[in-house]
């Protein structure tokens, strides 16, 4: 019962989004959001087609994965919020304080977009200035972040190989 009300909030929500897809004043992205979440809990290929989608999969991963959106969906969800409330406030026509109350939804939704953070690459790490100073302490002789470069260099005039850190005839790293 609550797989079938879930799959059917996810095509409503999955309908919406197309839609919003060709009416520039109504979102489209937010509506695929909903569409994932509610794929997630009645439909997993359903969930995978959206999630692997040349157009929207990217962003939908984004979200899903880190809380991210990008920078031009940020640009685009701005203008799509100016757009809307100009829209609004020149076909409705509201009362000074109607114009104000939806005024400041828009710039709140707008300020959370905005807050949001840019995706980050595949598999890069977060941002370093973020992780604790301190962790778990590591031997040099078993780490393989602090053992030498032990691949072999070509010299710039012979056909040899020879190692930077052991060979005396090498100046490259002298001052």
């Amino acid at each position: 019962m609550m797989r079938a009300l879930w799959l059917c909030l996810g095509c409503l929500m999955l309908a919406l989004g197309v839609i919003g897809a060709f009416l520039p004043v109504m979102p489209t992205t937010i509506f695929l959001i909903l569409a994932v979440g509610c794929f997630s809990r009645s439909s997993p290929r359903l969930e995978k087609w959206l999630l692997d989608s040349p157009t929207y999969g990217p962003s939908l991963r984004a979200w899903r994965e880190q809380g991210a959106v990008s920078r031009k969906g940020k640009t685009y969800a701005s203008l799509g919020m100016a757009a809307g409330y100009a829209l609004f406030y020149w076909s409705a026509n509201p009362s000074p304080l109607l114009a104000i109350g939806v005024g400041i939804f828009f710039l709140a939704s707008a300020a959370y977009v905005l807050s949001r953070p840019g995706p980050r690459a595949e598999g890069q790490a977060t941002d370093p200035a973020a992780e604790p100073a301190t962790g778990p302490a590591t031997d040099p002789a078993t780490d393989p972040a602090t053992e030498p470069a032990t691949e072999p260099v070509t010299g710039p005039n012979s056909g040899q190989s020879k190692h930077p850190a052991t060979d005396p005839a090498d100046t490259s790293s002298r001052k």
